[in-house]
């Protein structure tokens, strides 16, 4: 287990993208937690980091040990634009950093980061409640709440999934005007 003292979070840079593009991949290919079916590579991980960033979302990596050992990044919730102060969150970590430590300190840093962009509310979708208790328990742990499941939503590996839907409040939430 690494020590939160020996994590660095920081911004994500182009040179972190074959990195990113391998962690999430070992997910696309063994895992759940994505219903994406084909890996993307690093230059389209690069292109969805340029994406992110330039419509003023946070991109964030976990460096441990002089590696990338996880990513997180915040993203458009839904395009409409009522929409527009709520965020979607995306936590990944290398299958060996798993329970170090390292998905909590990037989505706390994540949080922080949208409150600060003036960002109202942060959604989770998890995918596969099954085999994400951990993801789950993450989010819960931070302050989110589990406000919906949907059963058999996805098809992924042989078989149905679902998917559950967690918020929480950043920021001020809802008790002022939001940012325009």
């Amino acid at each position: 287990m690494v020590a939160s003292s020996e994590i660095e979070i920081r911004a994500a840079l182009s040179a972190d993208m074959t990195s990113v593009a391998e962690i999430y991949r070992q997910e696309v290919i063994a895992g759940t937690a994505t219903f994406e079916t084909q890996p993307p590579d690093a230059g389209e991980m690069e292109a969805r980091l340029e994406a992110v960033t330039a419509a003023g979302y946070p991109w964030l990596v976990a460096v441990t040990e002089g590696r990338c050992a996880g990513y997180a990044y915040a993203n458009s919730f839904r395009s409409r634009p009522a929409f527009r102060n709520t965020v979607e969150n995306s936590v990944y970590v290398a299958v060996d950093q798993r329970g170090s430590g390292i998905g909590r300190a990037l989505l706390a840093r994540l949080i922080d980061e949208c409150a600060a962009r003036g960002f109202r509310q942060m959604v989770a979708v998890i995918g596969d409640s099954a085999s994400q208790q951990r993801s789950i328990r993450l989010h819960a742990g931070l302050g989110f709440e589990t406000v919906g499941t949907m059963p058999d939503i996805g098809w992924k590996q042989g078989r149905w999934l679902d998917v559950v839907l967690m918020q929480r409040k950043i920021g001020s939430g809802a008790t002022t005007a939001p940012r325009m």
